[in-house]
């Protein structure tokens, strides 16, 4: 038989866009005489629709949209996810349509609750072993722990969670016992930077446990504004993976075919691509895709930046000119400008411009040696380039509230109020440039910042989009070490150069931000041990101590931990962001804390 995965790029309730994708994989799936088609997860209504499951009419158009489907199935079957309302509660659904008609619909049997995943609020978790019938629009379906044959093939559903738990818990456990040909699964994981391989052996790991075909779809590109999906799609039998695309495609869709024969995996015909198995590349290709359709979606006409020459925004800078190179390698130049919106150029570095503006804005604490690297990097990816200084706005506000306090201010009592007002002060200049361009300001801070705080609020945090609050100084430092090797920006060798300073204290006090904070390796580590692994300071510092550490180090511990419990407010507050690791601080999508609490006064007190 042949058989096919398609990811698609949806958006939630984009009801027009999301049946066009689907319609044109099925009509390319037929094309090419495939039997069998596996579509993502919740794809009728894109997955990130959030407390929309709630609503009783999402799911009912959905429905509708599915029966719209059925004309389009003649011979092929085609399996498509969508949420299903039953007695009040939502589930969720991959139904199988085949000759025009709703063969049944697999309900969802474990649900994600941990990192990004909040399912649980939205649906209920089907019973494994039990079915039920719903009646809808004239229809009796068939839904919940289903088995299905199509010309004498026996085809079972695992979606998405139920392959990722306990070998227990896993529907594909009975489907073996029903002896099943092929598994589907149709997915929405998301992206973090490594996770592809442990997706890969996952998938071929239950061919060979369920001993049959598993067809693994994910979804693709930034759906809904944080998560970033990769658009893999696996297909393996019986321990051998023999379907296999190249991930992260600016694509509306991606498909997969392979030709396979249930009981006999040695005359399978493999469609294995060249994924990309490089980290750096895998975020760059991430964040590219993550920018372009966030632009797209948005509807807004390009980006704005306030450009430091530091490490963090000339990261984003480069990471939108690779959006540009991409997108046009991948669509066409005609394409690509067609879907952002703007005019056609025959250039890269022409309509890196026309969508990307970036400003300079210098105080009396600002070096040459950052303005330079500013100006060299944007003539290197042809961004817009403004230079100004904010020197007597930052002087405005300190006469005034001179005045009002009836004193001079100086570093040695007002040191934070000094430092803030300079990157308060660019904020409101560079969003009336956003304004005026109807673009998207982008935020620089990185997670290392948000974990203590070390950000202005409504400065240097002040923006629409957060492109790189997912990622670590750490990495961050080295990928723009690669990027200057690797992708060819002449102006990051400036950047490069630097060591990371916020430059808002005079050229004498030599500031840079390990020393404010504490050395970057340190706080990742840190990091690390108390929200991936869930350790209290005590058990960090034990740890610690048998590795050597000093008291040096069990300082920069009590640091962090408090820094963290009054900065909650802060992360709070950043703008949205995307998933890149295996580990997030946004509270919204990943690591929740409260706004107040004890501040780890016990816990740092027993150290």
């Amino acid at each position: 038989m042949k058989l096919a995965g398609a990811s698609l790029n949806q958006t939630p309730i984009d009801w027009e866009n999301n049946f066009y994708n689907i319609v044109t994989a099925i009509e390319k799936a037929k094309s090419q005489q495939v039997e069998l088609l596996c579509l993502p997860e919740l794809c009728i209504t894109g997955y990130g629709c959030e407390d929309l499951f709630l609503s009783d009419w999402l799911a009912d158009t959905a429905f509708e949209q599915l029966v719209n489907l059925l004309p389009f199935t003649k011979n092929i079957a085609v399996a498509v996810g969508l949420p299903i309302r039953l007695h009040h509660k939502t589930y969720n659904g991959a139904a199988l349509l085949y000759n025009q008609k709703i063969l049944g619909i697999a309900l969802k049997q474990n649900l994600p609750k941990d990192g990004v995943h909040y399912e649980p609020r939205w649906f209920e978790a089907w019973t494994a072993g039990e079915t039920t019938k719903l009646e809808k629009q004239g229809f009796e379906i068939h839904c919940g722990d289903l088995l299905f044959e199509i010309n004498g093939i026996k085809i079972g559903f695992e979606i998405c969670e139920d392959a990722w738990v306990d070998y227990d818990k896993r529907p594909g456990k009975n489907l073996l016992k029903r002896k099943v040909d092929v598994i589907l699964n149709p997915s929405a994981s998301h992206f973090a930077k490594g996770k592809n391989k442990i997706r890969e052996h996952l998938i071929i790991n239950s061919s060979s446990l369920f001993k049959c075909i598993y067809l693994y779809v994910n979804v693709l590109g930034n759906e809904a504004g944080r998560m970033i999906y990769d658009g893999d799609v696996l297909i393996a039998q019986q321990g051998k993976l023999i379907g296999l695309n190249r991930r992260l495609s600016f694509q509306p869709l991606e498909l997969v075919v392979v030709e396979a024969t249930p009981q006999q995996p040695e005359l399978a015909k493999p469609t294995l691509e060249n994924d990309i198995t490089e980290t750096n590349e895998e975020i760059a290709q991430a964040v590219s895709l993550a920018l372009f359709d966030y632009l797209r979606k948005s509807k807004a006409k390009g980006f704005v930046l306030s450009l430091s020459g530091g490490a963090d925004s000339s990261s984003i800078a480069v990471f939108v000119a690779e959006m540009v190179r991409r997108g046009i390698a991948e669509l066409g130049i005609e394409k690509f400008c067609q879907l952002l919106g703007v005019p056609v150029a025959h250039e890269p570095n022409i309509i890196v411009q026309k969508i990307f503006t970036t400003a300079y804005q210098s105080t009396e604490n600002s070096s040459d040696a950052t303005f330079q690297a500013a100006k060299k990097l944007a003539e290197s990816i042809g961004a817009t380039f403004y230079n100004w200084s904010v020197n007597d706005i930052v002087n405005s506000y300190s006469i005034k509230v001179e005045e009002a306090l009836g004193r001079a201010l100086n570093w040695q009592t007002d040191d934070i109020a000094l430092q803030n007002i300079q990157a308060r002060s660019r904020s409101p200049i560079i969003w009336m440039i956003a304004n005026i361009k109807n673009a998207l300001l982008l935020t620089t801070s990185n997670r290392s910042e948000g974990d203590v705080g070390y950000a202005t609020m409504d400065g240097d945090t002040s923006g629409s989009l957060a492109p790189i609050a997912g990622l670590s100084k750490p990495f961050i430092l080295q990928w723009l070490k690669w990027a200057e090797s690797n992708l060819g920006y002449e102006g990051l060798r400036f950047v490069n150069a630097l060591t990371p300073t916020a430059e808002l204290r005079p050229a004498e006090q030599h500031q840079t931000d390990e020393q404010d904070l504490m050395p970057y390796p340190v706080l990742e580590e840190i990091e690390r041990m108390a929200w991936k692994d869930r350790m209290s300071p005590a058990e960090i510092w034990h740890t610690w101590k048998q590795n050597g550490k000093s008291e040096t180090e069990l300082n920069y511990l009590k640091k962090f931990f408090r820094l963290w419990a009054a900065n909650q407010w802060k992360r709070e507050r950043l703008a949205p962001s995307f998933h890149l690791d295996d580990l997030n601080v946004d509270p919204r999508s990943w690591l929740r804390f409260p706004i107040l609490s004890g501040g780890f006064k016990k816990e740092l007190t027993q150290l």
